[in-house]
């Protein structure tokens, strides 16, 4: 495994487990009948107030409330278990329970190891120009 995708891997588990420690659901929600998720954007999108705002305003269509920001990156939203029966009527494309905005942290790994594969290739050709090896 690459050092970049390591060094990603390291880092879901470490988000996991503080969400885990972040989001102690009482049971009175539960049995009141709340259900939850966490929107990700593997972007750090959610520093912008704007893309903050549109967020919260998108998930509003689904009857999510947000509940609180862990960090630039995450998200965590609440409705009602009975705000499925509206699921039906919702526009177009609109997907209740989408936990991503944007590009995905695997995309974006992939992306960087690209880059890296490329500058590395790069610099080899240019090695190999530079010594007369063509």
């Amino acid at each position: 495994m690459s050092v970049a995708a390591h060094a990603a891997v390291e880092r879901k588990k470490k988000l996991n487990r503080e969400e885990e420690e972040m989001t102690g659901y009482r049971r009175e929600e539960l049995e009141q009948g709340w259900e939850f998720k966490i929107v990700r954007s593997a972007s750090g999108v959610f520093k912008d107030p704007l893309a903050l705002s549109r967020t919260v305003e998108e998930e509003r269509l689904g009857s999510w409330d947000l509940l609180e920001k862990f960090d630039n990156e995450r998200l965590r939203f609440r409705r009602p278990v009975a705000a499925r029966e509206r699921d039906g009527n919702l526009p177009l494309g609109y997907n209740p329970y989408r936990t991503q905005i944007g590009v995905s942290e695997g995309a974006l790994v992939l992306f960087a190891m690209l880059i890296i594969a490329s500058v590395v290739a790069a610099i080899a050709g240019l090695i190999v120009w530079a010594t007369g090896g063509f």
